[in-house]
């Protein structure tokens, strides 16, 4: 395969918000799609339902919570491209209001592949960017800082840490596995967090945007920008199909920010409503 193509990547995208995002970035886009999915039979049927649209991508298998399946994919990405442009980190987890898990589990498993799994994959993949690489981050309404609501003064404490300027992501995990071993202990509310496994889950998320646009612009490597959106409240699985927008309404924001031009000055570390209009996560959500 030629290395000088320009190569997107989209996670967890054989449904719902994710397969609408591939959809328009194989209609957009200037280079070549990739539909990644955890699970190979789903992905490949999603991809083929893209090519029944007439467009074209490609498909490989990826699970974020997989470290093993990260790497594969990483080393895929590297040996065929040497590189890529645009990432898109769709893939994402929630329980349903009815779930009968105790809290500390709900706690482990949401904030494990929403956040960490998002991380990892980072981690993997963020080397591998090319000069005027764009990155989105598919947070939530849910990840704004007002869902930091328990007792105070340690929610006071716990948002002005994530809104710091020097907050790292080391620092940022440790308060994501503070909050999973307070749910597990039934201290979270208690110790400043809300009662959301969800919503913290993408808090972290957020947060972590803002981090990774400090670190991109320090990196030598030329106009790397990373942003996050709520993309909506969306008819589809995650939320047992009672959100009134369409997928389609739900790709907006994320294709948006997937294909800033070069060279921008604005905006570089935001968080963007469904409409694609920039929301101050710091202040917005106190």
């Amino acid at each position: 395969m030629a290395n000088n193509k320009r190569i997107a990547v989209v996670t967890g995208a054989n449904k719902g918000i994710g397969f609408a995002i591939v959809k328009e970035l194989c209609a957009k886009f200037d280079g070549i799609v990739y539909l990644t999915s955890r699970d190979e039979g789903r992905g490949k049927a999603a991809q083929q339902e893209i090519v029944k649209l007439g467009l074209s991508c490609y498909y490989h298998q990826l699970d974020i919570t997989d470290q093993a399946s990260i790497d594969q994919f990483a080393t895929y990405i590297k040996n065929n491209y040497e590189g890529f442009d645009c990432l898109v980190n769709n893939a994402g987890f929630a329980y349903k209001a009815a779930a009968t898990e105790p809290i500390g589990v709900q706690a482990k498993d949401t904030v494990e592949i929403n956040y960490f799994g998002t991380l990892a994959l980072c981690k993997a993949l963020f080397p591998l960017l090319r000069p005027h690489a764009r990155v989105c981050n598919v947070s939530s309404m849910a990840g704004m800082l007002k869902y930091v609501n328990g007792d105070e003064p340690h929610a006071t404490e716990i948002k002005k840490k994530l809104v710091s300027d020097t907050l790292t992501e080391d620092e940022l995990s440790n308060l994501m596995n503070q909050f999973v071993e307070t749910a597990n202990d039934g201290t979270h509310k208690q110790k400043g967090w809300g009662s959301s496994t969800y919503c913290t889950s993408k808090i972290g998320v957020s947060a972590l945007s803002r981090i990774q646009q400090r670190e991109f612009d320090a990196d030598p490597r030329e106009d790397l920008v990373v942003n996050f959106c709520h993309p909506g409240y969306v008819d589809t699985d995650m939320s047992s199909h009672k959100g009134p927008l369409t997928v389609e309404e739900g790709a907006v924001a994320p294709v948006y920010l997937a294909l800033l031009p070069p060279n921008i000055a604005s905006p570089k570390g935001e968080f963007h409503w469904f409409d694609c209009k920039l929301i101050d996560w710091v202040t917005t959500a106190n």
